[in-house]
């Protein structure tokens, strides 16, 4: 079951299955948390580049448009990394990710259906008014974030490793889990009253 294919491409061709998808996720998330282990293994930080060059391929499959583009995009701070033997790259891998995901998020705005919409209309095709609404201030919200979110993680490329570590490691990622369970909470509270 989890090599099914979660999309087809529009020719019809099977997409990433769900595994490679998966993979190549924990494979991102897991950079910062490598960093740590080389730092406190005394390894050279720039090795962690290797765990960029998987993510070159992440860009066929359903992420489409602009947040396409964010695979290869990182993959070469790998390349960089790598070349140059300098993990200063990789630092901004963070704020790479949030830069791409706010652009990506803030055209959106002005087109006929932002990202947060068509994402809910694959859930329910007959979105109503209101919802097209909610998910209009969703999409601003998430941008409001990504600035945010990308300007600390700019900011903690100037600090010690244990302070960018610590933020794009963890502190991120609970933020992130913040915004999509406040989203869930009040999107329930908004489904009641409509």
């Amino acid at each position: 079951m989890l090599s099914m294919p979660i999309c087809k491409t529009p020719d019809g061709r099977r997409a990433v299955s769900l595994k490679s998808t998966l993979a190549i996720t924990l494979l991102g998330i897991a950079l910062p948390l490598l960093f740590w282990l080389c730092t406190w293994q005394g390894w050279p930080l720039w090795l962690c580049g290797f765990l960029l060059l998987p993510l070159a391929w992440r860009r066929n499959g359903i992420i489409s448009g602009l947040l396409g583009w964010l695979g290869p995009c990182v993959a070469l701070l790998g390349v960089m990394a790598l070349l140059l033997r300098s993990s200063v790259s990789l630092l901004y891998y963070p704020v790479l990710v949030n830069a791409v995901f706010l652009l990506a998020f803030a055209t959106s705005l002005f087109q006929s259906q932002t990202l947060i919409e068509r994402l809910a209309r694959r859930l329910d095709p007959e979105l109503p008014p209101q919802g097209v609404r909610y998910t209009r201030k969703v999409t601003l919200a998430w941008c409001v974030f990504f600035v945010a979110n990308g300007s600390i993680a700019w900011w903690t490329t100037t600090q010690p490793m244990t302070v960018w570590t610590l933020y794009n490691g963890l502190i991120a990622y609970v933020a992130m889990g913040a915004m999509f369970g406040g989203e869930w909470l009040i999107r329930q509270r908004v489904m009641r009253r409509a």
